[in-house]
């Protein structure tokens, strides 16, 4: 399989998402210029933001996982009501980070293979105390991609996941061959 980036333009997932969900779910994606978050709809701007970081394609994809795996409720909260500790992470805390990113890394990855994009998978702790064990972290992300590909995808999901490949030209995007 072939990655290459320059195909890859950050207006084209800015048009796909906002074109499949902002009148459904009144959702736009937004390049930032700092880190990513997600706003819920308030007084100021009638829509919800999903902000990612710095205009970088692989932060679109992964800020859009995590509103797939958030819920209606959990959409009305900044940031989902997410826990989140910063880069610099103790073990512990890299240990809490890890497990409540499992989903969203394995629904990024999916969304990457329906864009022919190269997904690496992020540990997010490069000023911690200790290494993370990137290979362990990896393979319990792509038990999650097996997983929810045998349970099927979500609606949001798989309404990304045939824009993505249909405008990507991406043959089978969810076969599991390409997940290794």
């Amino acid at each position: 399989m072939r990655y290459s980036q320059p195909k890859h333009q950050i207006k084209d997932i800015i048009n796909i998402f906002n074109q499949s969900f902002a009148s459904s779910y009144n959702t736009r994606l937004i390049s930032g210029d700092d880190e990513p978050i997600y706003l819920p709809a308030c007084a100021q701007v009638p829509y919800h933001r999903i902000i990612f970081a710095h205009g970088y394609y692989a932060s679109a994809l992964h800020e859009i996982a995590h509103w797939c795996v958030a819920g209606p409720e959990r959409r009305l909260k900044e940031d989902y009501g997410y826990w989140y500790a910063a880069d610099g992470r103790n073990e512990s805390q890299q240990a809490k980070f890890e497990q409540v990113e499992v989903k969203p890394q394995a629904l990024e990855w999916i969304l990457s293979s329906a864009a022919d994009f190269k997904f690496n998978v992020s540990c997010d702790n490069l000023n911690g105390c200790f290494e993370p064990d990137r290979q362990a972290f990896k393979n319990k992300v792509l038990v999650q991609v097996k997983q929810t590909i045998k349970a099927g995808l979500s609606s949001r999901m798989q309404t990304l996941v045939n824009e993505l490949s249909e405008f990507y030209q991406v043959p089978s995007p969810l076969c599991l061959t390409r997940f290794y």
